[in-house]
């Protein structure tokens, strides 16, 4: 005779689901660097910044690119979130410490560099970015209650 096995047991995510689970962070990512960098190369053809490879030292300009990222970060987090089959702040959470992860290296990259700008940019774009991310799964799971 045989025993059933409890069904709290962990079991891994089917592949199809697994598959799901890395395009949610994947698609989420992307989202936020195509934006930005799109973003970025409409100011630079508009000359509101200065040509690529050049060092941008005005704060302004520098709050402004960190202040879009922030936003675009949040749509990633949310994106995230909404395509995620299953836990999306576990997703939205990855998603973060892969942007962290990024963020100091390019911190690491930019005081390696030296001379691109304010060293407080890289910093700031890596410190915000996990909040920011954070904060769009959040938007999205609270959208999801209020509304189901």
């Amino acid at each position: 005779m045989t025993v059933p096995m409890p069904t709290t047991e962990y079991r891994a995510s089917p592949p199809r689901q697994s598959g799901r689970s890395i395009l949610a962070v994947f698609v989420g990512f992307l989202v936020v660097v195509v934006l930005s960098l799109g973003t970025d190369e409409v100011l630079h053809l508009l000359k509101i910044y200065p040509p690529w490879g050049e060092p941008m030292p005005q704060t302004g300009l520098n709050l402004l690119a960190l202040t879009y990222r922030a936003v675009f970060t949040i749509v990633g987090g949310y994106l995230t979130a909404l395509l995620a089959p299953h836990s999306p702040m576990r997703h939205v959470a990855i998603g973060a410490g892969i942007g962290l992860v990024l963020g100091v290296t390019g911190v690491i990259a930019a005081m390696a560099i030296g001379g691109l700008g304010p060293i407080w940019y890289p910093i700031a774009v890596a410190v915000t970015g996990p909040p920011c991310n954070v904060l769009g799964g959040a938007l999205y799971v609270r959208q999801r209650r209020t509304s189901g």
